[in-house]
């Protein structure tokens, strides 16, 4: 079953407007199979090469002169963190066609991590993140539980419980013991519990120190890991809120895994039975949150608010000189406590939000409403 993703469109309007677009997120995200969709709706002659297939790879021994001769074609590169050299030649040749519509590139690193393209290709690409599955791109399908065990990755969200974690666990080893050896010095078994112990960490400030304690290497070594996991789209760290108040900030990044399926295989949790009384569900809620929110509006800046007094806000989102404060409550009768409204107070958004599982939403006050998932994006849209 395919279903349609959201980015579609405005990866469709980007190469109306560019010379080249690059479609980036973390491997298996469904980079490849969006391409091909997109290639098909545009119905332009194409060629497409997989640079993790030596064939592949082999056809750009003598890159300049093949790519040459696809001129007037859209050219996909999958994978091009494989063959970064690439870049400038790219630069060359969509300056020589002119025009818009050359290069579809797709990539599993940042591009802070592919750092010739964003020297090469400055003002003729535009990056368009791939997240796993938004809810709601497949809500109508699947269950908000499912959803939240197994997360939005295409080959875990449709098999049942037995087969995704099945999945999720192979691709966490599969990153680990074979993307993970393209970035030099670093070691497997120390990413594989750096990542299991930012699980645990989910939705909270992080402490370098403690982890470079508990994994025996220096804060310099366990930054660059970390750094390494969000630049391959493993983690996000979510800063925290300043804006100038005159108040005692928190000021360590709250961390989040990329993904809810990921982040309960990493914690061994197989079922909705085992995370509904887990410690860590108000987390899983937290990320799922988030998750959606980035998704649906990639150019919104977020943030979270915590000062030593105890204001807390879980996601400050500014987008369209707009601001929102987002609480995320993983009970079906959410409630603020004092140090939201104290947060809220300080912060002042536009509207406010608490994000709960629930069928139906409702008003708490004014500005201020219960919803789900659906209806948090559909709100802040209205409200835009």
């Amino acid at each position: 079953m395919y279903y349609k993703r959201l980015l579609k469109a405005e990866i469709i309007r980007g190469l109306q407007t560019n010379p080249a677009v690059a479609i980036i997120g973390p491997r298996q995200v469904g980079k490849t199979s969006l391409a091909k969709d997109i290639i098909g709706e545009m119905d332009v002659n194409s060629i497409y090469l997989d640079l993790e297939k030596p064939s592949d790879l082999l056809k750009l021994d003598n890159a300049e002169w093949f790519l040459s001769q696809q001129k007037g074609k859209l050219i996909c590169l999958d994978e091009i963190q494989r063959k970064p050299e690439i870049f400038p030649l790219i630069r060359s040749l969509v300056d020589e066609w002119r025009g818009n519509s050359h290069f579809l590139i797709l990539g599993s690193a940042s591009r802070e991590l592919i750092m010739q393209s964003s020297e090469s290709l400055a003002g003729r690409i535009s990056y368009k993140q791939l997240t796993p599955f938004l809810f709601n791109e497949i809500g109508q399908d699947i269950k908000l539980e499912d959803y939240l065990v197994k997360g939005g990755f295409p080959r875990s969200i449709l098999p049942d419980n037995n087969v995704s974690m099945e999945w999720r666990l192979d691709f966490i080893t599969t990153f680990l013991e074979r993307d993970l050896l393209f970035w030099s010095g670093f070691s497997t078994q120390t990413m594989r519990k750096l990542w299991q112990m930012t699980a645990h960490l989910n939705g909270q400030t992080i402490n370098y120190n403690m982890l470079s304690l508990s994994l025996n290497v220096s804060n310099v070594t366990c930054r660059n890991y970390i750094e390494l996991l969000a630049s391959t789209f493993m983690l996000n760290l979510l800063p925290p809120y300043e804006a100038n108040l005159k108040k005692r900030i928190v000021k360590s990044p709250k961390i989040y895994l990329n993904d809810t399926g990921i982040t309960n295989s990493l914690l061994g949790i197989r079922n909705f039975e085992s995370l509904a009384g887990s410690p860590a569900l108000g987390g899983i809620w937290e990320l799922a949150v988030y998750s959606n929110l980035k998704g649906h509006f990639p150019r919104a800046m977020f943030y979270f608010y915590r000062t030593s007094n105890g204001a807390e806000i879980d996601i400050v989102m500014e987008y369209l000189n707009k601001r929102f404060a987002i609480e995320c409550k993983a009970g079906q009768q959410p409630s603020l406590g004092r140090g939201n409204w104290n947060a809220i107070e300080d912060i002042n958004p536009d509207y406010v939000f608490v994000v709960a599982p629930v069928k139906e939403g409702w008003p708490m006050k004014e500005k201020v409403d219960v919803v789900n998932i659906p209806e948090l994006i559909n709100s802040i849209e209205k409200n835009l």
